[in-house]
């Protein structure tokens, strides 16, 4: 469905370190990292695309984080849905809600929610059932 999903943020370094982090837990991989543009990009082992992509506004305005917005990584197990909120966590992200099932979305959805150091809003989900 999708090409591509930027974010943007307000200071690359911080937020490569965060998204390295992140991606890394997820297992995706870094597909490209140009710090002179700047922005980087990742995509699911393999696969070209979609890419999940960091950049500084290409208008030159400052970062906005919007508000009802929200990129959700899938995750294979409901482990790497804790990991990933910790590592998240960890490396200057801020919760949003915590692990756990949300079965007023299905009875299997097992999800975490965070923003990022500049404040965009990020899920990582498992759908499948326990076990």
């Amino acid at each position: 469905m999708f090409s591509h999903v930027f974010f943007s943020v307000s200071d690359f370094d911080r937020a490569l370190a965060f998204y390295d982090a992140v991606m890394d837990g997820l297992g995706l991989e870094r597909r490209f990292c140009e710090p002179e543009k700047p922005w980087a990009g990742w995509h699911s082992a393999g696969r070209a695309r979609p890419f999940f992509v960091i950049c500084q506004p290409h208008d030159g305005r400052p970062h906005d984080a919007g508000n009802g917005q929200m990129a959700a990584f899938t995750a294979g197990t409901r482990a790497m849905v804790d990991a990933v909120h910790r590592i998240a966590l960890a490396h200057g992200g801020s919760c949003e809600g915590p692990p756990g099932l949300r079965t007023h979305y299905h009875p299997d959805y097992y999800g975490a929610y965070f923003r990022d150091p500049d404040g965009n809003k990020l899920c990582v989900v498992c759908h499948d059932a326990a076990g």
